[in-house]
Formats: C-alpha cells, structure tokens, sequence
C-alpha cells in the first residue's frame, strides 16, 4: 500500500563514502520523490503519486540527499491526534546500500517524538528491517477508516500482502489493546477487515 522497498534497500552502509544528508522536503524535491515512487509503482510495489498529490503532502516528507542528488524519501503521515503512519517510503535502487532507509525511520520516528505521538505504524514487505529499528508485527485487521482510504486504490486490495508494524513511542499513553483503537480515534471511525492473500485451495 505504501512502501514497496525490499530488504536489499536496508542494507547497513559501508565504510567511506560521501556524508549523507538527512533534511525536511522541499519543493523542488517533487519531482524526484515522483520518480522514486513511480520507479517502484512501476513493479506494483508502491502506488503511483501525481505531482499533486506529491505538492499537497510535501510537508509529510523527509528526504536523503548526497551532494544534492536525492537518494530516498519516507513521509509523516497524521492520522489522529495520537498516531501517525510512515509511508511512501522509498530507496533509489542505486542508494541501497548506503543505509538510506534507516536513516529515514530514524528521521520520521524522531519527527513523531516531536510531535508527542503516542505511536506510529506502517505497512511493509521487510518487517525484519522495521523490527531492528523498534517496530513489531501487529494484527492489522482492525484499522481506522482514514488508515486503509488508498488500500481501495491498490491493484493488491483483495489480496494484500503487505504487513502492518508497530512502535510505540509512549507506553505510559498507550495501553494495553490499544492498537484496536488506534490512539484517540473518535467513536465515529469506521472500521474495516482488509483482505489478505490466502494460500490457493484455503
């Protein structure tokens, strides 16, 4: 649904290289983000993003650049006043190796932290990746309205094989069960099952 990166994209950098750059996007970042996004779009990894769609939600973003040439892009995304989501995470195939995706979580955790979130989630195909850096598999069965609007846009909808991670970021404001109510959703959200892929004859 979000972000299509695979494990080679979280490989830890080597020794050496030139400094990478951690910053907020700006606009002038549109249309790289585009070309990243689409690059995996492409696959079926990832959903397309038009331009502006991209320009709406520019201030959700964190980029990584080296010398200017930008390498990757994850984004902020709030969905209550106590959860956010981070999406539209994305490597540049030939940045993989650098450790450009940790850099990013690391970035849009420390930006929920900023924000008193009490946790943030995600869906991913490499939940080993998201458990190194404080995340844990949950049951994504149960998940606000506002959560799951652009899983209806997915080629992969009745079938998704994504899974939904966790990090809490406040224990002390998160309690037991919560994620079933997603951190101060209102009574009024909606709630759906998402399909998920079954093995064929199940």
């Amino acid at each position: 649904m979000i972000s299509g990166v695979r494990a080679d994209a979280f490989v830890e950098p080597g020794a050496g290289g030139p400094p990478l750059t951690v910053r907020k996007a700006a606009m002038r970042d549109i249309r790289p983000i585009m070309e990243i996004i689409d690059s995996y779009a492409a696959r079926g990894l990832m959903l397309p993003r038009t331009e502006f769609e991209i320009s709406e939600a520019i201030r959700d973003f964190t980029v990584v650049d080296c010398d200017g040439d930008l390498l990757g892009c994850g984004a902020l995304h709030f969905y209550t006043p106590t959860t956010g989501e981070i999406r539209s995470l994305a490597v540049r195939e030939d940045a993989k190796t650098r450790g450009v995706g940790r850099r990013l979580v690391e970035a849009l955790v420390h930006e929920a932290r900023d924000y008193e979130l009490d946790a943030v989630f995600a869906f991913t195909y490499v939940p080993e990746f998201f458990r190194k850096v404080g995340f844990h598999a949950i049951e994504r069965g149960a998940l606000p309205l506002k959560a799951w609007k652009d899983c209806v846009r997915c080629s992969k909808f009745q079938a998704c094989d994504e899974i939904a991670v966790l990090r809490i970021l406040r224990p002390e404001a998160w309690p037991e069960g919560q994620p079933d109510g997603w951190g101060g959703a209102s009574p009024d959200d909606q709630f759906i099952q998402i399909p998920t892929a079954r093995p064929p004859g199940s």
